[in-house]
């Protein structure tokens, strides 16, 4: 079962399990980098939480590559939802923003930078880009998911293959308390 498939089946599930999580921290992190207006891409929306948090502020376009997220997404959210999967983007210069938030870590490692390169050419000049991954250097199936986890060095040699400047990173406890995960958070800047 391959990732987005894992996604379909137990999309109902995920998102009753991820829609009261509270991200503030995280947010805080990525919108002191933000203007005060502008049009934010969410990248792998999921729950559609995220796109609901910054939709009362920006104007937001929420993709993600699983059809039971973009149809829920659909009736759920107010702005534009799309399937499309992060390395088939072709946005050009539209975005003040990008959350990737526990999204790209199901992007195997080889092929990061093609995703990357995609956002970055999806950000206006000056964007910023907040990303998370879980902390370390595993790559391969967890529980009929595929994860990417990058620690700092990991992380460096990453973006040496595209334009972006790290600005920031933070290492986090996971918001879910009965999880014992550390998350590497990053913000990057075009």
């Amino acid at each position: 079962m391959s990732t987005r498939e894992y996604y379909n089946k137990h999309a109902q599930a995920f998102i009753e399990n991820t829609i009261k999580h509270d991200l503030s921290t995280q947010y805080a992190f990525f919108e002191q980098h933000l203007p005060d207006t502008g049009k934010i891409l969410d990248i792998g929306f999921g729950s559609g939480r995220d796109s609901l948090y910054f939709s009362k502020k920006y104007e937001v376009t929420s993709i993600d590559n699983s059809e039971e997220f973009v149809n829920i997404g659909k009736a759920l959210l107010n702005n534009d939802v799309i399937l499309m999967d992060v390395k088939d983007m072709d946005f050009n210069s539209e975005f003040d923003g990008i959350w990737a938030c526990a999204s790209l870590l199901h992007v195997p490692y080889k092929e990061l930078p093609l995703a990357l390169n995609n956002c970055y050419r999806a950000l206006k000049k000056g964007g910023v880009m907040y990303a998370s991954f879980k902390y370390g250097n595993f790559e391969g199936e967890r529980k009929g998911r595929y994860f990417t986890d990058l620690n700092e060095d990991r992380l460096r040699a990453l973006l040496e293959n595209t334009g972006f400047e790290l600005i920031n990173t933070m290492i986090t406890e996971d918001v879910r308390p009965d999880v014992d995960t550390k998350w590497l958070n990053v913000v990057l800047r075009k």
